[in-house]
């Protein structure tokens, strides 16, 4: 069995929260006869680590392993395991506990943001409460403050070759490119666009950098369908053109678009879909909601 880490459950429950490491809380809710703990005992898992204890045992082991396998399996929510300590244990106590599984996925979504201007430290300022593991890059050296290194749930990344940090993006990332670099910005949405598995791509810019764009992405035998998956400008509801050209209401805008977008399980019938496509799916959300 892997032996527990010196915190406790609570101390290690609030710091994989805030890492956003997926992980699983173990309660002992109902107990009868002789147990190794009461009810109300608790312990964290996850897929290396184990902190406090139920009470040792086989049965322990046995809690350990549905919750790792809970893990495995990504299935998220609560679970009920029942342990007979006579039968299903082979322990001698004789008693019988209900031991409650919380799986924690650990994040929502992973968000990469290409970018640390203005637009991007209110993208990450603005989204910082959210369930989101962030990877923010810029090519800048010393770009990121002491402060941003505060920031929970990111972490941070030299952008130094755009084809190879896009290939190493978790698969259904949400992705927002705004640097400082017209030529970065491109070759980041070329990398991205030959990549079938990222849940969406989103440029920040004008319609005429689009237009521009787009145009080199032809001309570099990039098929429409392929390109079409961008969108451009960022945080467009409803093909509305925002005036407030701040960086926090862009900025605003950015974040509202991908709440819809994050909030939509990836698969293949939403994975990289189109503008348009992704438009209809926040009417539809939206409709929904209301």
């Amino acid at each position: 069995m892997t032996p527990a880490a010196p915190d406790t459950w609570h101390a290690a429950l609030d710091r994989l929260q805030r890492s956003a490491v997926p992980h699983v809380l173990a309660t002992q809710v109902t107990s009868a006869g002789s147990t190794p703990r009461e009810p109300g005992a608790r312990m964290v898992i996850t897929r290396d680590s184990i902190f406090d204890t139920l009470g040792g045992g086989t049965f322990e082991w046995q809690t350990i392993s549905a919750a790792r396998d809970y893990l495995q399996q990504q299935r998220y929510g609560f679970h009920l395991e029942a342990f007979s300590l006579g039968g299903r244990s082979g322990q001698c106590c004789g008693g019988f506990v209900n031991i409650l599984l919380e799986v924690f996925a650990g994040v929502d979504a992973h968000v990469a943001i290409f970018g640390a201007g203005h637009v991007g430290r209110e993208i990450v300022n603005l989204s910082a409460p959210l369930p989101w593991q962030r990877l923010w890059f810029d090519s800048r050296p010393n770009i990121f403050s002491d402060q941003d290194q505060q920031q929970p749930r990111t972490s941070f990344h030299k952008l130094d070759d755009a084809r190879v940090q896009v290939a190493d993006l978790p698969p259904n990332s949400h992705v927002l490119v705004l640097t400082h670099s017209h030529d970065e910005d491109y070759a980041l949405i070329a990398a991205l666009i030959e990549r079938d598995d990222i849940a969406s791509i989103g440029l920040i810019g004008s319609d005429s950098k689009w237009a521009s764009f787009k145009g080199r992405l032809k001309r570099a035998g990039y098929a429409a369908d392929t390109i079409e998956r961008v969108r451009c400008p960022i945080g467009r509801i409803h093909d509305a053109k925002l005036h407030n050209k701040t960086p926090y209401a862009i900025a605003l805008t950015a974040v509202t678009e991908l709440l819809w977008l994050a909030d939509t399980p990836p698969g293949p019938d939403t994975r990289g879909l189109a503008p348009q496509a992704l438009q209809r799916l926040l009417d539809e959300s939206s409709a929904t909601s209301s």
